[in-house]
């Protein structure tokens, strides 16, 4: 088949994200003699100079590893709430869900911590050179890609009257940044530098890793980090909020490590994060697969994993989350999905339809079950932002594209992904996202932002994933990792908040039924393939809406495939033809050593490389 570039192979190291810069990079570090953790951690501190409208040092960040001969794991860089992030404190405020933007919406900063504990325990290059990458892009600038600029155009207005900071790195002369003019931000390099200057007496590799973990807890980042979350800001209610981050809350966490949660289909073992991220939504949408699938692309097998993907989500709405106790072996089980899989039929649901798992009973947000009531004709976003989006172009979807600003503040980012696998076998999975520039206001003694991935809990007692002190707030960032015969062959993923999982599906799936290129995996044939995703669910994002029996699919979509999916009730928006999926992927056949990589054309900025 045709594809817009070719699946990449070779034998000394792939990696694939979602900026050439940061690509390049990390091989870079491959090049010098690293492995493939070097070049993840080089790459994914360069994905926060170059796409900082979709990730940042104080964002968050779920990592799937697989070092060579041994078990996968998941390094979780996902902070918790602050100790005085309660329900009743938001409550008081007067607000009924978690503001979208500013420091209230701030979890404890993940993304730096787990970068780090990656580096120290599985990389082997010393710190220094890893930050040269960054810090030289920081300092000495890039060509920002369109988006930056676009981005930051939408939010000039909030820069210039209340996020001022945010405008000094910004708006460089007063305007947004363009595509082949420098952007520097000398604050992050600055940053970097002096961190680096603080820890090189520190002892080690090691040491100085650990000493510089040190700094970002309770060193002179954790107290501008502090005093930032301190300062009133004006968020998407309206209203100028301070935070709750304390440095008790920073140096309190650190990221930690923890088995995935796995799930055998058709020879293979899909590796995924905790029931605090969507990871599981995977799973269970193969859980729920019949034995037999209808024809690949057919309208029959869209609709098929639509209605299956309804009800994962369902489930995700009633059950997932760090505060509480989450079935996940029950929600994977065969009976418990034969059952589901009997709920699917010939027509498009518009209900939300969680689960029963041993009988429990489940339990939606009041949120949830008004936004269940919508009507299927009826646009709930129209007017609104959102949180991450669900295509790469704007005005395809009632959950829109690249990040904009509505007139109340109201703004939405986008997240980074990053797939490496080196010679030896050792293979890495990450979605970096959070801290973005539209997220808070950019830290002026630091040159970036606080995250805002608190508005992804609800603020109501009681629920898995209600706002909860010393929990993680249950995320959308879910990297993938398979294995075939329990040795690891595959790493992917992608941005698109909800739709992550969906567009990570059909990728799966292409992968694993339709025909192999060059003897390996058609790892850019699967990319390609027109995708789609549905709004039957609450998005996780403020304000929190669904669109009931929604389906967005590309224009590049078969017309009978269209109409076959209207005839079954499902209500079609046809988007632009490269509008959905901004999928990686690497791959390594473990008998013959081939590695492959391939990247996603939407969006002009995702590219692999390898050799």
């Amino acid at each position: 088949m045709f594809t817009t570039r070719p699946t990449l192979q070779g034998t000394f190291g792939m990696v694939s994200s979602t900026h050439w810069l940061a690509s390049s990079s990390a091989m870079a570090v491959l090049e010098d003699g690293g492995n493939a953790f070097d070049a993840a951690v080089a790459g994914a501190f360069v994905l926060h100079v170059v796409e900082p409208h979709l990730n940042g040092p104080a964002g968050e960040v779920p990592i799937l590893l697989a070092p060579a001969g041994g078990e996968v794991r998941v390094l979780c860089g996902q902070g918790v709430a602050p100790a005085g992030a309660t329900v009743a404190h938001y409550r008081g405020l007067g607000l009924d869900l978690v503001p979208g933007t500013g420091p209230l919406a701030a979890a404890v900063p993940g993304a730096f911590d787990a970068w780090l504990l990656l580096l120290r325990d599985h990389g082997t290059k010393p710190l220094d050179e890893i930050l040269q990458y960054a810090i030289g892009y920081a300092e000495h600038g890039h060509a920002p890609v369109e988006n930056v600029g676009a981005t930051v155009e939408t939010v000039r207005e909030l820069f210039e009257t209340e996020w001022t900071s945010s405008a000094e790195v910004y708006l460089p002369g007063g305007r947004p940044p363009r595509p082949g003019e420098l952007l520097r931000n000398p604050a992050l390099a600055a940053t970097w530098r002096r961190l680096l200057a603080e820890t090189a007496g520190a002892g080690d590799r090691e040491a100085v890793i650990d000493a510089a973990r040190e700094v970002w807890r309770s060193g002179f980042i954790a107290e501008a980090l502090v005093r930032q979350a301190q300062r009133p800001t004006l968020d998407t209610s309206g209203t100028r909020h301070t935070g709750t981050l304390t440095l008790d809350d920073l140096a309190g966490w650190s990221a930690t490590y923890e088995p995935p949660v796995t799930y055998d289909w058709n020879g293979w073992t899909l590796c995924k994060a905790g029931p605090w991220s969507q990871g599981p939504v995977l799973l269970q949408q193969l859980a729920l697969l019949p034995a037999e699938l209808p024809p690949y692309g057919s309208a029959d097998y869209v609709h098929l994993l639509v209605e299956g993907c309804k009800l994962a989500m369902a489930d995700r709405e009633a059950w997932y989350g760090d505060a509480a106790d989450v079935p996940v072996d029950l929600l994977l089980s065969e009976e418990y999905n034969a059952d589901r899989r009997a709920l699917i039929g010939d027509t498009a649901s518009t209900e939300l339809r969680p689960g029963s798992p041993g009988g429990r009973t489940p339990r939606l947000s009041a949120h949830a079950r008004v936004a269940a009531t919508v009507e299927p004709g009826s646009d709930p976003l129209a007017a609104l932002g959102v949180g991450e989006p669900t295509v790469a172009e704007p005005g395809t979807s009632p959950v829109p594209g690249e990040p904009l600003v509505g007139a109340d503040g109201t703004t939405r980012g986008d997240t980074c992904h990053l797939d490496v696998v080196d010679r030896w076998g050792n293979m890495v999975s990450a979605t970096p996202s959070g801290g973005w520039l539209q997220s808070n206001p950019v830290v002026p003694e630091l040159g970036f932002p606080l995250g805002t991935r608190l508005q992804m809990t609800w603020l109501e007692e009681g629920l898995p994933n209600s706002l909860t002190p010393g929990r993680r707030p249950r995320t959308t960032l879910t990297p993938s990792l398979a294995l075939r015969d329990g040795v690891p062959v595959l790493a992917f993923g992608t941005p698109g908040g909800d739709q992550q999982d969906q567009w990570q599906l059909h990728f799966f799936l292409a992968v694993a039924l339709r025909s192999p290129v060059r003897g390996g995996l058609d790892l850019q044939g699967a990319i390609d393939a027109p995708n789609w995703h549905n709004d039957s669910f609450p998005g996780s994002f403020y304000p929190r809406a669904m669109r009931p029996g929604a389906v967005t699919v590309e224009s590049r979509t078969d017309p009978e495939v269209v109409a076959g999916l209207r005839r079954r009730g499902h209500g079609v928006t046809v988007g632009p033809p490269w509008s959905e999926g901004r999928l990686c992927a690497v791959a390594r056949d473990p008998q013959t050593g081939v590695l492959s990589a391939a990247a996603n054309p939407r969006g002009m900025q995702g590219y692999a490389v390898g050799r």
